[in-house]
């Protein structure tokens, strides 16, 4: 899976001329907590809500109302904008881009695309995207844990359990091993009463646990 895929796309960008009061009330109008500035066309900077709420007077201000809507009329968002930007092409990998992320502890990536922005990548298009997807969140059915069941035979026990008492497998992952060493297998079925599964795997010596949806 490729950023272009899972991307916010018809990003709304602002010049570095806004101000800081315009730049607040379009991102509490979108719902945004980061703002792309483009000047000719091209990515300058970005302002985040984390910026905005930095440089907004404090409720222990001597400002008067008027006087702080002044200073945040006149401010513009060039004077608070971040301008080191980590950016990524729509054709970077999903996972390349995840890590990429991580390691500059950031969370939105923007894309671009000829020097153009394309699209913007954050960690909610992963998670719903993404991990909701993989885990099955959202989906109704049962999910069953199988102990140390994640590989080789046991996996394929586990997978024609399920098929033959007629469940459709949703999703399917494999927990990394821990103390055991082995990996432990997570079945997402969609059928909400997966006892004769359950039943079936214990009586074949597995540890099984149904894990709330």
């Amino acid at each position: 899976m490729y950023v272009k895929d899972i991307m916010t796309t018809n990003v709304v960008t602002v010049p570095s001329t806004t101000s800081i009061a315009d730049a607040k009330r379009i991102m509490q109008a979108h719902r945004f907590r980061r703002l792309p500035v483009v000047d000719r066309g091209k990515l300058v900077g970005v302002v985040t809500e984390h910026r905005l709420e930095s440089v907004s007077p404090s409720k222990a201000t001597s400002l008067t109302v008027w006087e702080i809507g002044y200073l945040l009329e006149k401010t513009t968002v060039k004077e608070i904008m971040e301008k080191h930007l980590i950016t990524v092409k729509p054709e970077m990998t999903v996972e390349e881009a995840i890590s990429l992320s991580q390691e500059n502890k950031v969370g939105a990536l923007i894309v671009l695309e000829d020097g153009r922005v394309v699209g913007i990548l954050t960690t909610n298009d992963v998670f719903y995207k993404i991990v909701n997807k993989v885990l099955g969140i959202g989906s109704p059915g049962s999910r069953i844990e199988v102990s140390q069941a994640g590989e080789g035979k046991a996996l394929e026990e586990v997978i024609s359990c399920v098929n033959k008492h007629g469940l459709k497998i949703i999703t399917l992952h494999v927990i990394p091993p821990t103390e055991n060493g082995k990996n432990d297998l997570v079945v997402h079925v969609d059928s909400e009463d997966a006892s004769k599964v359950v039943d079936e795997l214990k009586g074949k010596g597995y540890e099984v646990t149904l894990r709330k949806r």
